[in-house]
């Protein structure tokens, strides 16, 4: 894992629809690292997933956001995407008249189709079944947050934010999962991997918290992983506020 930080945010927050989404969140990425963002479902991950992307209507309502220690907290989506970052997980791909060989590898590069293959075969999908067929609704939602995955690797982006689903629908077994990012890795690509599943999660060299849009805890994963075991799943009211603490935490060895 290197020293260099990639990813940088001081005092995000964001306010939608009245709603006050994520509240003061500092996070640190270092580059080549995983770091995992875990959190119950509506906790922010996805939120704050779409801010650093700077998806629309997803403008921070306060605070900075920095990538190699350039402020791109007002750069578009494609501003960013130029300089290295991708999102992928969340939002299964689907796009009517493109193949999946032409999604996965945009562009005419000579080994455009054996980059499309490998890729298709890094998420266990077989290549010659997938390359032609189209990204549309005739795809099952699991087969299409694979393909984007398989986008995600054959781009070979400096910083992958990589947003699990919460909604169950099956995409990768874990050993599956813990490979692919550790070849992601071993490329140059740092990775920011949310999620709801602890033993996800625990997969990263640091993991952070979130609960009610608050980073709550961080630290070494296995101790994330437990915090939230214990003490986050069986919790109902999430009433974290800014400047709070967990109100669990001082049980905590």
């Amino acid at each position: 894992m290197g020293d260099k930080e990639m990813l940088r945010t001081e005092h995000l927050s964001l306010v939608r629809e009245g709603r006050h989404i994520l509240k003061d969140i500092s996070l640190s990425v270092a580059a080549g690292s995983v770091h995992s963002v875990l959190g119950s479902n509506a906790a922010g991950k996805s939120s704050l997933a779409a801010a650093l992307m700077g998806c629309h209507d997803y403008a921070p309502t306060s605070g900075s956001i920095f990538f190699l220690n350039t402020d791109i907290t007002n750069l578009s989506i494609s501003q960013r995407a130029k300089m290295g970052l991708t999102l992928a997980w969340q939002e299964p791909a689907r796009f009517e008249g493109l193949t999946v060989g032409d999604y996965v590898t945009v562009g005419n590069g000579a080994d455009r189709i054996m980059r499309a293959r490998e890729a298709l075969a890094k998420v266990l999908l077989t290549p010659e079944e997938y390359l032609l067929r189209p990204v549309d609704k005739t795809l099952s939602g699991g087969e299409r947050k694979r393909i984007e995955l398989a986008g995600v690797f054959a781009m070979k982006p400096r910083l992958a934010i990589l947003d699990e689903p919460d909604s169950g629908i099956d995409i990768l077994a874990l050993d599956n999962i813990v490979q692919l990012i550790r070849e992601l890795k071993e490329r140059g690509t740092t990775v920011l991997l949310i999620t709801h599943r602890e033993e996800v999660a625990e997969i990263a060299d640091r993991s952070s918290l979130i609960c009610s849009g608050c980073i709550v805890k961080e630290g070494n994963p296995p101790e994330v992983g437990r915090y939230f075991r214990e003490k986050c799943v069986p919790c109902v009211t999430k009433t974290c506020e800014t400047g709070e603490r967990h109100q669990n935490e001082e049980s905590v060895p």
